[in-house]
């Protein structure tokens, strides 16, 4: 291992915990409450509880035409 990668792995070692330390944390409990919460007031916008109308999906079975 070269000098100059050495000292840059050794930046990379000491430049993680600062970064850490700048982070904001908040118990664990605290943070279900707040998604809880955002869960809740979004539900009517989950496309996977309220499900999605013909209308506006994609996806949907493409009508087949046909002539007799």
């Amino acid at each position: 291992m070269s000098g100059s990668s050495s000292v840059t792995a050794m930046k990379k070692v000491v430049q993680q915990p600062r970064l850490e330390a700048r982070l904001n944390c908040i118990k664990v409990s605290q943070a279900a409450a707040d998604f809880k919460q955002f869960c809740l007031q979004n539900v009517q916008h989950d496309p996977l509880l309220t499900g999605v109308s013909s209308s506006t999906n994609p996806f949907r079975p493409q009508k087949i035409c046909s002539f007799l």
